[in-house]
Formats: structure tokens, C-alpha cells, sequence
């Protein structure tokens, strides 16, 4: 079997999907501690996730069809250039000094809208670049990608930072329009293979797909709710700055450990993908990762809190890989798009709304219990998961012909 890295197709994807990962992650940076500098307001952070969030879920049957029907590339080249358009006005902003909370919020819209469409045509994209056999370490070389932007950006955005607003939303803008031109150039030939028409069960037609797999809706909705309760991430500038005593640097630091653990663990499921017993190891994975955002909340050192945000992306990059090859090796291509949209609101449902609902238990209950509440309340889903999806917890191997 040919390695996977010697298709050309898959490495030019795969290099473009570093530059745009690394300019969303410099950017999460800045707009994270920039909106807690202008406001110091817990729900102020939540409020920029629900605005990504928002658009995402409004859009779900309009992107999930257009990622079916229209070239997938084309779509991530236009969606790519409107964040770096996007991350512009942030640079103007900060350039004319009228850079605001509502500015940022706007932009936040923006992102979330450009983010809903370029999502499940991204996603879709990967079956069609190699042979079936080689999706799981595929996926686990896209996660591989995704995760060596989200150390290194984070932890240079904060450095860059140090030079000021202007000069990271700049970087941040010019990674996007890298990217725009490498899936630009990706050789990629699309065909629609069905013209059926266009009516309200076409639309639902990826949620009506999930919901009758139980086996997919069992691993997308118990990662949804794992990282919805259990994700602080959008509460990591307060721990810096208020709990750990540090600066942006620091900042940086704590956001580039979730994705060196899952950097690791996705290099090792790529030299040694799971061929057994998968569905049991996505429940322990999930519960460590519970248990390590609990230990997260109570550390009040540096070290300890990257320790355990380390071993929380380690495990949650487990859950990553498992649910997105089964998603991807039991939808027909034809549904990708609408299947995939549909999965992008879990994601999103998993990462934006999280930061929300995380910043609205900060502001009721304080940053440290917020973070316990939610590592415990993972652990909680986990068992409860056990019980409703009998049929995930069976599933031995990722492919159901071979299980």
C-alpha cells in the first residue's frame, strides 16, 4: 500500500490546512485577550464563541447543501479569503485605534458565517484525495496538522502580541490568503453525482443520516456535550491573568498544551491506528479528559494546569479520531456535505457554545468552580452515554464491514 504522504493531492491539502489552522489560532489569541483588556468580563468572552456559533447553526441545511452541490475547493478558497478579509477590519481597527467589543463581535459573525461553509466542504474533501484504506491515518495526519498550528500559533501569537494588536491580526490575515492560494492551486476534479431535487428531506437529509446511525450519533453527540461542559478554553486568558499571575506569553503557553497532547497522540494514531475494542476507548478517553479538566480547575500552578491540559488534548484527540472516520467511512459521498454540516454543528455546538456556556457559569458561580462543574459533568455524560448508545460501546473496529 502506498504511505500516505507520497499521494501529492493529500500533502498539498494537507499543508494548506496548517496555514489556515495556524491563522485561526494567532487569531483566537488575540481577539481573546484583547476583548478581556476592553472589557474584563467573563460574558464578554463567552459572548465571541456564541457569535461564531450562531451563524454555524442558522446555516446548517444551506451550507451542508452547497458542499453537495458546488466545487468543494472553490468554496474553501472563497471562505478563506472572506476570514483574512475579515480579520482586516480587526487590523484597521487597531491601526486607527476605534477597535471596540462590538467591532469584534462583528467580526466574530463574520468568521462563524465564513467558518459554516468552509467546514463541511473541507471535511468532504478528504475521502475524495485517498484510497479508503488509509482515512484513519488521514485523519489522524489532519489532526497532526491542525494541532502543530494550534502549538505553534497560540504560543507565537502571544509573543507577536507583545508587539501589538495590529501586527498579530496582520500575520493572522496573511497565514489566511497563504492558504487561499494553496487550495487555489489543489488539483481537485468535482462532480455532483445526484441531482435529486431540492426539497425539505434533501435539506435534512445529513441530520436524518446521523440520527438513524446510532453509532455515529452516539460518538458526535457524546464529543459534543464532553467538550461542551468540559472546554475552558474560552476561559484561559482570566487563568492566566487572574489565577496563574501571568502575561500573554503565558496565555500562549496554556493554549498550545491541549494541542501538543494531541499532537503526540495523533502521530501515534497515525503510526498505529486503532483496530479494536474503539468504542470503549472513546468512552475512556472522553472520561480522562473530564478528569483532567477537573484537575485543570483546582491547579494553581503554571506547570501542573500545561500538564493537564496536555493529557485533556491527548484524550479528547482520541474521541477526534474515532468520530470522524466513522462519520466519513459510513456516509456515501454524495451526502458528505449535508452529513458533514451536520457535524459541524455538533463541533461547533462542542467548541463555540462551550466558550459561552463557560463564561456564563464563570460569571455565576467564579472561573474555578465553572471549570470543575464541567469536568464533572463530563464524567457524568460519559456513564449516561454508556447506557443510551450500547451499540458505540460494542463497536470493536472502525470500519463496520470489518467489525
Amino acid at each position: 500500500m502506498q504511505p500516505l504522504f507520497k499521494h501529492p493531492n493529500f500533502v498539498h491539502f494537507w499543508i494548506g490546512q496548517i496555514a489556515s489552522s495556524f491563522a485561526f489560532q494567532m487569531l483566537s489569541v488575540g481577539i481573546g485577550w484583547q476583548m478581556y483588556d476592553l472589557t474584563n468580563s467573563p460574558m464578554a468572552l463567552g459572548l465571541v464563541g456564541l457569535c461564531q456559533f450562531l451563524p454555524q447553526l442558522l446555516l446548517t441545511l444551506v451550507v451542508g447543501h452547497v458542499a453537495d452541490r458546488y466545487n468543494r475547493r472553490l468554496i474553501c478558497v472563497c471562505t478563506r479569503f472572506t476570514m483574512a478579509m475579515t480579520v482586516g477590519i480587526l487590523v484597521y481597527g487597531n491601526m486607527t485605534s476605534t477597535v471596540s467589543a462590538n467591532m469584534i463581535y462583528t467580526c466574530a459573525v463574520l468568521l462563524g458565517t465564513a467558518r459554516a461553509f468552509e467546514m463541511p466542504a473541507n471535511q468532504a474533501i478528504l475521502p475524495n484525495l485517498i484510497p479508503s484504506a488509509l482515512l484513519s491515518r488521514a485523519v489522524s495526519a489532519m489532526a497532526s496538522a491542525r494541532e502543530i498550528s494550534v502549538i505553534a500559533g497560540p504560543a507565537l501569537g502571544g509573543l507577536i502580541y507583545l508587539l501589538g494588536p495590529t501586527t498579530l491580526y496582520a500575520s493572522s490575515m496573511s497565514c489566511f490568503l497563504l492558504s487561499c492560494v494553496i487550495m487555489f492551486l489543489l488539483r481537485y476534479n468535482f462532480t455532483v453525482t445526484t441531482k435529486s431535487p431540492i426539497n425539505i428531506e434533501h435539506l435534512f437529509g445529513g441530520l436524518t443520516f446521523i440520527r438513524g446511525n446510532k453509532v455515529i450519533l452516539g460518538s458526535v453527540s457524546l464529543d459534543m456535550f464532553a467538550v461542551l461542559l468540559g472546554g475552558a478554553t474560552a476561559l484561559l486568558p482570566i487563568v492566566a491573568k487572574d489565577i496563574l499571575q501571568t502575561g500573554p506569553w503565558g496565555l500562549g503557553l496554556l493554549r498550545c498544551a491541549p494541542a501538543l497532547g494531541a499532537l503526540l497522540m495523533s502521530v501515534y494514531l497515525a503510526r498505529h491506528p486503532l483496530t479494536h475494542s474503539v468504542g470503549k476507548i472513546m468512552f475512556a478517553a472522553v472520561a480522562i479528559f473530564g478528569v483532567a479538566t477537573i484537575v485543570f480547575g483546582l491547579s494553581e500552578s503554571l506547570i501542573l494546569s500545561m500538564l493537564a491540559l496536555t493529557l485533556l488534548g491527548a484524550s479528547d484527540m482520541i474521541s477526534v479520531v474515532i468520530r470522524s472516520t466513522l462519520v466519513q467511512l459510513e456516509t456515501p459521498d454524495d451526502m458528505r456535505g449535508r452529513v458533514s454540516a451536520a457535524n459541524s454543528v455538533f463541533i461547533g455546538s462542542s467548541n463555540q457554545l462551550g466558550e459561552f456556556e463557560s463564561g456564563v457559569t464563570a460569571a455565576w458561580f467564579g472561573v474555578v468552580p465553572a471549570i470543575i462543574i464541567g469536568g464533572v459533568g463530563t464524567i457524568a455524560v460519559v456513564g449516561l452515554w454508556m447506557h443510551l448508545f450500547p451499540d458505540l460501546l460494542k463497536r470493536r473496529t472502525l470500519d463496520k464491514e470489518n467489525d
